[in-house]
């Protein structure tokens, strides 16, 4: 195969992401591992890993990467930085026809770019293979007990992007042993939930089963993890199929009625679908049995399954109310009536050395094998949303989109 060189490429979107595709360490894992392959880094000082940390391994470090075959970022890249006609990896939050990334598919277009797209890389299953879920649960579960402890005056966790890594992060989780016997509800079955029980599981808080969080006392924190068929069922009453809810959520209805009264904390990982049901409404706040008082919405979908995610927040400012009498959003722990909010929507950036790290490994592991020699599975196929100046055949749906 003839010689490709790969660029890893300043991040250029503000708030600036610290997250690298490839550490230092795993551009030379790529090297060994694809003797065709050269990496070159652009240079930049935002990076959670320095310039330096790639020269010490051989990396060449650069300010131009415009002879590069193939281009790997991890955010949307600004419209002014696209270089035409080359090959681009990066999350470009399109497929979903999101209006605020519109320009940037029509410039992909115009500029004769092929974009794949991280998100849709799939096994043959149609399961993600490369993600950084696990540390936007891992980060989200650690802010949650933040909002908690800063909201009921307990203890003070450092913020996480305050630490230098996780064991630092790790160093906090001592002091959640203040935490009263609360219950934590946590949704989801994924990546990311996967990534908030391991925090809570290495906090020490007890896991217990759905039934004995809805109907036991405890002398101690507790958590339970939620999976889809425990908070919905069909309207029709027809037996829970999972395959079915994912099909069609539409046909079901919310059922985590049962949990308001019991949960002190909900850290929500569970993925939503649009037709799916709310997990609660706003007028649901408002009944004294509603005992919910900290949210941590992981998913952060704005107007989504937490009707009180109104708005997301930022890394520095992660925290806000939400008034259940007047509906209206009010400073972090302002009253003690009001839930207090933790609706940050790029979690991960918080831990980005680790972060980066795994998603990496990811990329090694399940997508360098396809995309730099043999595609028989098609995984880059079903990835690539524009080539030649086209939309490809499985994203032609976009084209209103983009007109």
């Amino acid at each position: 195969m003839r010689p490709l060189t790969l660029g890893i490429i300043r991040e250029g979107k503000t708030p600036p992401d610290k997250r690298v595709p490839l550490t230092p360490k795993k551009c030379t894992e790529a090297q060994s591992l694809f003797p065709n392959l050269t990496v070159a880094v652009q240079e930049s000082p935002l990076r959670s890993y320095s310039d330096q940390e790639y020269r010490d391994l051989g990396i060449e470090v650069r300010a131009d990467v415009t002879d590069c075959d193939i281009l790997l970022g991890v955010k949307e890249v600004p419209v002014a930085q696209l270089i035409p006609n080359k090959t681009y990896l990066f999350f470009s939050h399109t497929v979903k026809k999101q209006p605020a990334n519109r320009e940037l598919l029509r410039a992909v277009l115009q500029k004769n770019i092929t974009l794949i797209d991280y998100e849709m890389l799939t096994n043959a299953s149609e399961e993600r293979i490369v993600a950084f879920g696990r540390y936007a649960g891992i980060v989200g579960a650690y802010n949650g007990l933040l909002a908690y402890g800063r909201k009921h005056n307990l203890f003070r966790l450092k913020p996480a992007y305050q630490c230098v890594d996780m064991d630092d992060m790790q160093e906090e989780f001592f002091k959640v042993r203040a935490l009263p016997p609360i219950k934590i509800a946590v949704t989801g079955s994924g990546r990311v939930a996967q990534g908030a029980l391991e925090v809570l599981d290495r906090m020490g808080i007890r896991r217990v089963s759905v039934y004995d969080f809805l109907y036991l006392g405890f002398k101690e924190p507790v958590y339970a993890q939620l999976r889809s068929s425990d908070y919905n069922a069909r309207r029709d009453g027809r037996v829970w199929d999972t395959p079915d809810f994912h099909h069609h959520p539409q046909l079901y209805t919310s059922t985590f009625d049962k949990f308001l009264p019991v949960t002190d904390l909900l850290i929500a990982c569970a993925y939503w679908h649009p037709a799916a049901p709310l997990l609660f409404s706003e007028a649901d706040t408002r009944q004294p049995t509603f005992r919910i008082n900290t949210i941590a919405d992981v998913t952060c979908d704005v107007n989504g399954s937490i009707p009180t995610t109104r708005r997301s927040s930022t890394i520095q400012d992660p925290l806000f109310d939400y008034n259940p009498q007047t509906g209206a959003l009010e400073p972090a722990c302002s009253r003690p009536t009001n839930i207090t909010v933790m609706a940050v929507d790029n979690l991960p950036c918080e831990l980005p050395r680790n972060a980066s790290r795994d998603f990496g490994r990811q990329l090694l592991d399940n997508v360098f094998p396809h995309l730099l020699s043999d595609d028989a599975d098609a995984v880059i196929e079903r990835a690539t949303i524009t080539r030649n100046g086209q939309l490809t055949e499985r994203y032609q749906y976009l084209n209103d989109y983009v007109l």
